[in-house]
């Protein structure tokens, strides 16, 4: 009889369970990459939608009048709006430094959408932070606030502004 021995149908099915096991392994490196891809994604858009909030920015507007390192008393004086927009500007660089701590969003992402900003709106409410984690016995209020604006501002020093950088960039 010319048929295949035991031994021969074996080593046949060890050959087919290995490339099965190698294509799975192959096939499930490319969809985390593109999970991860997608989720990228996902969480650009939402920083970019953080920046089409209105709300936000009659914040940073109504803040971008105040001088720099204005005190929580000067705050007061201003009138309620002004430190409600502190408290918006405040938590929402709060959730970026989060997130880039956490690498959930990219950290050269978050600087080109908003590291300007945040070393602004830092510059203006840094004294007002300290102060009111004094005020409030919570040295850990907008910690994440603290942290990513002082990244953003170290950042910014270290690279040309985008306008200057890629000037010559043509689609």
């Amino acid at each position: 009889m010319t048929g295949m021995s035991l031994e021969q149908i074996a080593s046949i099915a060890e050959i087919i369970g290995a490339f099965t096991i190698v294509s799975g392994l192959v096939f499930g490196w490319f969809q985390i990459r593109v999970y991860r891809t997608q989720q990228r994604d996902r969480i650009a858009t939402n920083l970019m939608q953080t920046f089409y909030n209105p709300e936000l920015a009659r914040a940073v507007s109504l803040l971008h009048q105040l001088p720099d390192g204005i005190s929580a008393a000067e705050m007061r004086e201003k009138g309620p709006k002004y430190e409600d927009a502190a408290v918006i500007v405040s938590t929402t660089f709060e959730t970026m430094g989060l997130l880039v701590y956490k690498r959930i969003a990219k950290f050269d992402l978050v600087m080109e959408l908003a590291g300007g900003m945040m070393t602004s709106m830092y510059r203006k409410l840094s004294v007002w932070l300290e102060e009111i984690r004094t005020e409030q016995k919570q040295p850990s209020w907008g910690e994440w606030f603290d942290w990513i604006a002082q990244m953003a501002d170290k950042h910014k020093s270290e690279k040309e502004p985008a306008h200057k950088r890629v000037a010559g960039w043509k689609p």
